[in-house]
């Protein structure tokens, strides 16, 4: 199976930045066919450091759901946290981006399901934090979600705790065991095992279709990368 890897501009006025996202389209890719849509936050890592292009084709060999595939890259690291952090000042305009700017604009370029289960929002740390926050702001537009690591604060918890929607969502979650001592791009040096714990208890509570998992290793792409032919499986299996 071989799928294309494009590039496609993009010009957000909500965060007044030009992206340049990643995009890989399924083998035999056609305008006249449906596919399943897949966001990643951290766009250019999961691309070039998950190779999720070559890990959705072998997943489609075995079955999964064909899906396109779009990268949102961030511009640094400090914007990185201003967008996806639950505390940062941009959060609600990245959320506000994806939602009312990104999802059309890709649904009018793309032939998708346009249905919360034809979406999946996917994020590595900070990454799968946000994206995990936008489903829960936007249950009616968003009902997958795959997460890798995400930092989970207090914060995080009382919004789950406050909302239903995911107990219907299809959700993916790991975290690494070594993961006690993540030393975060503010300086910090924090656990990130603990509460994602925390979590995994309130959500195996009512969510039937959720998956919870320990990686044996730590806050890294050495360790995602490895579990990404899992994580496609168990979401996007037909």
């Amino acid at each position: 199976m071989n799928g294309t890897m494009k590039a496609l501009p993009f010009y957000s006025s909500v965060l007044d930045y030009m992206f340049e996202l990643p995009v890989y389209l399924p083998p035999y890719y056609s305008p006249l066919y449906t596919y399943h849509l897949a966001i990643t936050q951290d766009g250019r890592d999961y691309f070039q450091l998950g190779k999720i292009g070559r890990k959705m084709e072998a997943a489609m060999e075995d079955g999964a759901e064909e899906t396109i595939v779009v990268g949102v890259p961030h511009p640094g690291i400090q914007m990185r946290r201003e967008w996806y952090h639950p505390a940062g000042s941009g959060s609600r305009s990245y959320m506000n981006f994806l939602v009312s700017e990104l999802l059309p604009f890709l649904e009018q370029t793309y032939p998708t399901y346009q249905l919360p289960y034809g979406r999946m929002l996917m994020g590595d740390s900070l990454g799968g934090t946000i994206s995990l926050l936008t489903a829960l702001h936007y249950p009616n537009t968003f009902a997958r979600i795959m997460m890798h690591s995400p930092l989970i604060n207090e914060d995080v918890l009382r919004l789950v705790s406050e909302h239903n929607a995911w107990k219907t969502f299809d959700i993916y979650h790991s975290i690494g065991n070594q993961e006690t001592d993540v030393h975060t791009t503010d300086g910090k040096v924090v656990d990130f095992l603990s509460p994602n714990r925390r979590l995994s208890r309130l959500f195996r509570q009512e969510n039937r279709h959720y998956h919870y998992d320990e990686l044996d290793g730590g806050h890294n792409w050495a360790v995602w990368e490895k579990d990404l032919p899992r994580a496609l499986h168990f979401m996007l299996q037909s």
